[in-house]
């Protein structure tokens, strides 16, 4: 084997004839990589003769010759003066310069590697929403604001700073409570962060404004009631009022992202989380100016720590009953005469739970809020088996097409399923757990998609589709890549 430089001159290689010089052999045409390259037969010169019984061995004259049996012929030698006559002249003979190593002779010359290519395209986004759905939520952001800026000053003009401000600390405790419950719902197919925002957002700021723009109202016309009819008839009746009709304009700003009932659930129970921590700040911050710390205390035991869900709960009702329309392919119509009928139900609990406030209250929160609270959690496994359910029938549909495997369609489309893949890709090298869970996000999205094909209420559904389709492809090569 050769290291690289000049080969050294062998008794078996033969001076060609002087007569004239080999023909000139074309280019052996580039082999497959990875293939041997086929050795090309040498020409044979004239004056040698191949031996029978004796592979062709060039430097054996024509005569024949009788060799023992099973022996090679014996090598025969050149003299200088024969190598000095052949264009086949070895190193010790020729006048080429010698080196002090292998490593110290000129490489011949290759041209440079060419530029690296252009990195492959991104995936392909999904198609962007309505602009008028985009236009209507950027206005209704600009009203959030103006409000928010009238109900700083009210609670500083009333409260007072400190007050507000502790108030405010407090009531976050509540908020995070609930909002890391219903994100924990929302997992299976995240709702968009701009709409879950606009949700705390509406029930937080516009909800708690107009709720108090209508308090005013009704007082400047009918007067002073009494403490147990505003608590009991009117405040359920306007506040909820003002935080289903919140949940009502995410579904028609965004129907595409409203399409069944835990959407609806997600988003009222939104919406109601957002109006409990403005409420909370009034209540802490009235607590802590009549009664001091141990006001507050009781106050903030009461609101947050036994009933951080109470909003939530009766808002998401409102949300039910409208993403039970929605799934149904309901027009804004019926999915309003829906959510009308979800919104006299939180009336109604919301009525219930002010109430238990003039009667016996830890009787009425154990016998009756308690199994209510618990029934509404045992709501929400089914919903969320039935989501699961749909969103593999509808992955099986592209498993009979071929885009995915049985397997991958159970380790979609199942909570354990999901568990088991994520702890495979941590296995992976490099731990390649983000990659799958965009695997299992953008496969969920398919599913709910093909659902809003198959029902025909929205005109984008197959971009999406498409769009989908191509981005869980090559994040399953991106997954089983080494």
């Amino acid at each position: 084997m050769s290291s690289g430089g000049p080969s050294q001159p062998s008794p078996y290689t033969p001076p060609p004839a002087p007569q004239q010089p080999p023909a000139q052999q074309p280019p052996a045409p580039p082999q497959p990589q990875g293939y041997p390259q086929q050795q090309q037969p040498a020409p044979q010169q004239p004056g040698y003769s191949q031996q029978p019984g004796y592979p062709q061995q060039p430097g054996y004259p024509q005569q024949p010759q009788a060799y023992p049996a099973n022996q090679p012929p014996a090598p025969q030698q050149y003299s200088a003066q024969q190598y000095a006559q052949s264009s086949y002249m070895p190193a010790p003979f020729s006048q080429r310069p010698a080196y002090a190593s292998v490593l110290a002779q000129p490489t011949p010359y290759s041209p440079p590697a060419p530029a690296a290519p252009s990195p492959a395209q991104g995936l392909p986004a999904l198609p962007a929403a309505r602009r008028g759905g985009r236009i209507a939520l950027y206005c209704l952001f600009g009203f959030l604001g103006l409000l928010l800026l009238a109900l700083i000053a009210y609670f500083g003009l009333a409260l007072g700073p400190l007050a507000s401000v502790i108030g405010l600390v407090l009531a976050l405790v509540p908020l995070a409570i609930v909002f890391f419950v219903v994100r924990m719902i929302d997992r299976w197919e995240p709702e968009p962060k701009s709409l879950v925002f606009f949700a705390i957002a509406w029930g937080a700021i516009a909800a708690v404004g107009l709720t108090l723009l209508v308090d005013l109202g009704l007082t400047a016309v009918l007067g002073m009631r009494g403490e147990v009819a505003g608590a009991v008839i009117q405040a359920p009746i306007v506040e909820e009022f003002w935080k289903g009709f919140g949940v009502f304009l995410i579904f028609l700003i965004a129907r595409r992202s409203f399409d069944g009932p835990v959407d609806g659930v997600v988003y009222g129970a939104l919406v109601g989380a957002g109006f409990a921590f403005t409420e909370n700040i009034q209540y802490f911050a009235i607590s802590l100016i009549e009664g001091g710390g141990e006001q507050l205390t009781v106050t903030f035991i009461l609101r947050a720590i036994m009933s951080p869900f109470a909003h939530a709960m009766f808002t998401s009702l409102t949300g039910l009953a409208i993403g039970l329309a929605a799934r149904r392919h309901a027009s804004a119509g019926a999915a309003l005469g829906f959510g009308l009928l979800g919104m006299l139900g939180a009336m109604f609990l919301h009525g219930l739970w002010n109430g238990s406030s003039f009667a016996n209250f830890f009787l009425l929160y154990f016998v009756l809020q308690v199994p209510l609270f618990v029934g509404f959690i045992f709501g929400i496994i089914a919903l969320r088996r039935e989501e699961s359910r749909l969103t593999k029938a509808r992955l099986g549909d592209y498993a009979a097409a071929g885009w995915f495997t049985p397997e991958e369609v159970t380790m979609l489309a199942t909570p354990a399923g999901r568990k088991t893949g994520l702890g495979w890709a941590a296995q992976l090298r490099g731990d390649r757990r983000p990659l799958m869970r965009e695997f299992i996000k953008d496969a969920t999205t398919l599913a709910s998609v093909r659902q809003r094909a198959i029902t025909g209420r929205d005109p984008m559904a197959p971009a999406d589709e498409q769009a989908l389709l191509a981005r869980t492809r090559a994040t399953r090569a991106a997954l089983l890549a080494y």
